[in-house]
């Protein structure tokens, strides 16, 4: 850790990306907000990540909706808008601004267009230098990275992962459920931003069929592009305890609905990340190098069940080098499909009698 900026009262923090990457973020910004206590913190994300910091208690003074720029927020670049949207960041004086989005590419020209007087980020070897950096590596636990991002900038952590609490008035606001109070909840996420990273849609209808087999409620969640993924399921069930409301549910009901259940059970994705970072519960299908930079630390409340599969079904290319380091193949078949719906299903039961024993049943 290094020594703390002096006469800090604006600080800004880059992350754009999905829910997953939001929550990654937290522990890097309590740490900074925790340092630097009198300032106000700005992050600099995406519509997603406005609305869930809306619904739950955390770090962030105020969202700063990104304006679409390469390699920072995906879509169609207007030079106008970005220019206004620098123009208005450089009159807020920034006195602070962090850069944890990636290995500083794009996001470190980004950042210093703020005219921030301190600037502290990651960066690979081809990334333009920060006033202080940390080299970036792919393959490092990403809330670990973040949280040593904010040592550089004096900040000692308090939490090694995400902790969030939904806001008193979002909490039971999640009526779509017929919830009669008296069947545990398992809540299932059967999507993923790459679709190699999904458990296939029969194991997770079988794991869906057996849960509600056992008297448990278990309720399928996605956003509306995971609506089909959902409802096939929830039909390859065959249950009336296996519901749907994938689509249906804004932020605050998400947030709701996942602080209500039992067990969340997800690939490597966003709402079982969010799930985590509120105390409940986890079962997570996970690729093994996914394991390295997004798998819980813990496992008394979070299960973990790896592929070690390193090449792709179809071609056979090692899909063990990612990102800049080599071509992604044109496939889509899915690499944890070896993960057995038994394993699973034995982790989902082991942690409901564990949260029935906590909670004093």
């Amino acid at each position: 850790m290094l020594e703390k900026f002096d006469s800090v009262s604006r600080i800004a923090v880059l992350r754009g990306g999905g829910l997953g990457d939001l929550i990654f973020a937290i522990p890097a910004m309590a740490a900074l907000k925790a340092a630097y206590p009198d300032a106000t913190l700005t992050l600099l994300g995406s519509p997603i990540h406005k609305s869930l910091l809306a619904a739950v208690k955390g770090p962030v003074d105020e969202v700063c909706i990104l304006p679409f720029a390469e390699g920072v927020r995906p879509g169609d670049e207007d030079p106008e808008a970005l220019e206004a949207f620098f123009a208005d960041m450089r009159s807020r004086n920034f006195d602070l601004a962090v850069q944890v989005h990636g290995g500083g590419r794009y996001s470190n020209p980004f950042l210093l267009r703020l005219g921030a007087r301190h600037t502290v980020g990651t960066r690979t070897p081809d990334a333009a230098s920060l006033e202080r950096t940390v080299p970036y590596l792919y393959y490092q636990h990403e809330p670990l990275r973040a949280v040593e991002v904010a040592g550089f900038a004096g900040a000692f952590p308090l939490d090694l992962e995400a902790r969030l609490e939904p806001l008193t008035k979002f909490r039971g606001a999640c009526d779509g459920t017929d919830d009669d109070g008296g069947q545990p909840l398992v809540v299932i996420h059967p999507g993923a931003t790459d679709p190699r990273r999904r458990w296939p849609v029969g194991q997770f209808a079988e794991l869906a069929a057996a849960c509600g087999a056992d008297g448990c409620r278990v309720v399928l969640v996605g956003d509306k592009s995971e609506q089909e993924l959902a409802e096939r399921i929830a039909e390859q069930a065959a249950s009336a305890a296996v519901t749907s409301v994938a689509g249906a549910l804004d932020m605050a009901e998400l947030v709701s609905l996942l602080a209500e259940a039992a067990v969340v059970v997800g690939n490597d994705s966003g709402p079982r990340h969010l799930a985590q970072a509120l105390g409940v519960p986890t079962v997570g299908i996970f690729w093994a190098g996914n394991i390295i930079n997004a798998g819980a630390l813990g496992r008394s409340l979070h299960r973990i069940h790896a592929s070690w599969v390193t090449t792709c079904p179809s071609c056979g290319i090692d899909v063990t080098q990612v990102g800049w380091t080599a071509p992604r193949c044109v496939h889509n078949d899915s690499i944890v499909a070896g993960v057995p719906v038994r394993d699973v299903y034995e982790d989902v039961r082991s942690l409901m009698a564990t949260a029935a024993v906590r909670q004093g049943a």
